[in-house]
């Protein structure tokens, strides 16, 4: 089991970037492929990106290409979101969570049903 905390959310203006963090802690973080989602207010939870156990596999949702880049640090127990040029768009609450699967597919690791933990999300606002 794992445990998930979010950090790093916030209120910014259009085009100042953000970066989110999600802790790590419990059993070994590399064992996890891992992934970011949100969920904007009136909104279902949308997948963000995704990376395998290693950092070496990446995916995102087509809205966040070139602007956000998702990381991971194996020896810190961290995962990190790198967002740039976020738009009011990117409005959302922004959830950690971790896979027991080893990565397969980019769309299977969109799904949320492939995650067995989550955190409990940071919130980021974008404004005009």
């Amino acid at each position: 089991q794992v445990q998930l905390v979010e950090s790093g959310g916030g209120s910014v203006q259009t085009g100042v970037s953000l970066r989110l963090s999600c802790a790590a802690s419990g059993r070994t973080f590399s064992s996890y492929a891992m992934a970011w989602f949100r969920q904007a207010p009136g909104k279902e939870r949308e997948f963000v990106a995704s990376i395998s156990r290693g950092g070496g596999r990446t995916a995102y949702v087509d809205s966040i290409k070139g602007r956000f880049t998702i990381s991971r640090d194996n020896t810190k127990n961290t995962l990190n979101l790198q967002m740039n040029s976020p738009k009011p768009e990117d409005t959302a609450i922004y959830y950690c969570a971790a896979s027991n699967r080893v990565y397969t597919s980019n769309y299977v690791m969109s799904l949320e049903a492939t995650y067995d933990y989550w955190g409990q999300g940071t919130q980021v606002t974008v404004s005009s």
